[in-house]
């Protein structure tokens, strides 16, 4: 894989696999579900396909990185590096196109997927550069996927299926437990690394500031959208066993 050319772009095949991928979920997998939950359960699906396989990606591409640890964050991005990168662009775009036509109102969710698809295109296609950081970021964004994903998909059938209800009610306090601990305490530990690497003049002449002013710029939001999230999965999990407990 690492004779890749960096000229040569897979991003046109991965946007065809992940189509393929959701209308697959769409036209069999979830036929007989209801319109609504069919298509996120066909967003899910996606997500399943990028999420766990692109945290052992990136780990893999930046492994293979020939650069000194500290030269990392300001490296040039590797073939492998590049082909993850588009790996993930692929996966971004049709999530975020999936959210403009089927829920346009999620304005939070669709200008988390543009922000990410910024820093993701501008780091592989404008500046070249950066790429070790970035995909480590992914990798820490994406270890929760697996789990998300379950918990989404029982969610949506767990006014449906007994099951279904049994596994999103115990699995949810070990997936925001877990989600807090990545989003809340890992990542912005790896970003304010990458904030002082850089502001101390280690991407001079290779990173723009622009490039990674703007890149955590967008990060530090979308962490913090992130907590937010959770934060009020938290709230509605406390909410809800409070009630219990009152009625029992």
């Amino acid at each position: 894989m690492e004779t890749l050319n960096m000229d040569s772009s897979l991003l046109p095949y991965f946007t065809l696999m992940y189509i393929s991928i959701y209308l697959i979920g769409y036209s069999t997998l979830f036929k007989k579900w209801d319109p609504k939950k069919r298509v996120d359960a066909s967003s899910c699906l996606i997500s399943l396909t990028h999420g766990t396989p692109v945290v052992f990606l990136s780990i893999y591409a930046n492994f293979l990185h020939p650069k000194k640890p500290y030269q990392h964050f300001a490296a040039q991005n590797t073939p492998f590096q590049a082909f993850v990168l588009d790996f993930s662009i692929a996966y971004f775009f049709i999530d975020t196109t999936h959210y403009l036509i089927f829920i346009p109102n999620d304005y939070l969710f669709i200008v988390h997927h543009l922000a990410v698809l910024y820093v993701f295109i501008t780091c592989r296609y404008v500046v070249g550069y950066g790429g070790y950081a970035i995909l480590l970021l992914l990798a820490l964004a994406e270890v929760t996927s697996l789990c998300q994903n379950i918990w989404s998909l029982a969610r949506c059938r767990k006014d449906e299926v007994a099951v279904a209800a049994w596994l999103y009610s115990g699995l949810s306090p070990y997936f925001y437990g877990f989600y807090t601990m990545v989003r809340g305490v890992l990542g912005p530990l790896l970003v304010y690394k990458m904030v002082v690497f850089y502001w101390n003049g280690g991407g001079d002449g290779v990173v723009p500031m622009w490039a990674w002013g703007s890149w955590m710029v967008v990060i530090v939001n979308a962490i913090l959208i992130s907590v937010l999230w959770v934060s009020n999965l938290w709230v509605e999990l406390f909410k809800a066993r409070s009630k219990i407990r009152k009625l029992s």
